[in-house]
């Protein structure tokens, strides 16, 4: 599956646990987005706009929280920690680093740095770059005001690198232990462990071994891995693909479904367009054939028998 800016990115081994979600690698929470679980990873954690959490942060990393945005809990850090205007903080915030905070920044339940501390009440960019353009226009010189936003648009300076395992939360997302819903697609890693059930306005795809306790309902289309065990319905207005040695205990409504002989259904099973058997060792067969067609003179067995 394509990553987009809409895609709910889940990574390999994220697990679910009644009130946190325990990650590896970066934390991204998109804007307005409300999340009612806190955020356990080994990596840094980014929080957007107007986003609300309902548990604790703690991170070994920086942890950044912009302006507006609400924390239900304890904000642990073992680097620096930025809090962005207006943020307010209902818990306790300790960290190793420095702490950078905004104006009108609420920490309830005090805070304890070890580094630098620095209070801004900055003038909002947006002003400056209004103030700059309205000169030029006063001078006549729109060729430069023409440069200006040219640069502006293209700019990546404040672009942060995340890590290449990471969680990602797109924008107006909810995630919770009853009902989630997605305005894009969502992308789930191996072994998983997922809670609630998913309202998602794309395509759903499940890698191998994961298991998920609650229902899956997408707009596309829904792949499901190898060995990956469902405890709930699957709801699809396009094409379900159930692979090999899945479980699903539920039933499952799409246009058309693609099964695995080996896969188990607990559950009825409803296909506008019919139901479809795969047959894996047909399909592992014309693999092959393909790859002897490309000259590829190493097949898999011959290959794991020379290792």
């Amino acid at each position: 599956m394509t990553f987009d800016r809409k895609t709910l990115v889940i990574p390999d081994r994220t697990l679910f646990e009644e009130k946190v979600i325990i990650t590896k690698g970066d934390v991204v929470i998109g804007d307005r987005s409300f999340l009612r679980f806190g955020l356990n990873t080994n990596g840094r954690i980014f929080v957007g706009e107007h986003a609300i959490i309902d548990g604790n942060l703690d991170s070994p990393h920086d942890v950044r929280v912009d302006i507006f945005s609400t924390i239900g809990g304890d904000i642990k850090s073992g680097g620096n920690v930025y809090l962005g205007e207006k943020t307010k903080i209902k818990g306790t915030l300790s960290l190793k680093g420095d702490l950078d905070v905004g104006d009108s920044v609420e920490i309830e339940k005090g805070f304890e740095a070890k580094g630098w501390i620095n209070i801004r009440n900055p003038i909002p960019i947006v002003i400056y770059i209004f103030v700059y353009l309205l000169q030029l226009l006063k001078m006549g010189r729109s060729e430069e005001i023409e440069r200006i936003l040219e640069e502006l648009e293209q700019n990546d300076g404040n672009t942060i690198p995340i890590s290449e395992s990471f969680l990602f939360l797109p924008n107006n997302s909810l995630i919770s232990t009853s009902n989630s819903k997605v305005e894009g697609s969502i992308q789930i890693g191996k072994e998983c462990k997922l809670l609630g059930n998913y309202d998602i306005k794309g395509n759903i795809s499940v890698d191998e071994k994961s298991e998920i306790f609650g229902t899956l309902k997408a707009t596309g289309n829904v792949f499901i891995g190898k060995k990956v065990k469902i405890h709930g319905d699957i709801s699809s207005t396009g094409i379900v693909n159930i692979t090999e040695q899945v479980n699903v205990i539920g039933n499952i409504t799409a246009e058309e479904v693609l099964l695995s002989k080996t896969a188990v259904i607990q559950g009825t099973l409803l296909a506008k367009k019919g139901i479809c058997f795969i047959d894996i060792s047909k399909q592992q067969t014309i693999e092959k054939v393909k790859r002897y067609e490309n000259d590829v003179d190493v097949i898999d067995e011959v290959k794991k028998m020379l290792e």
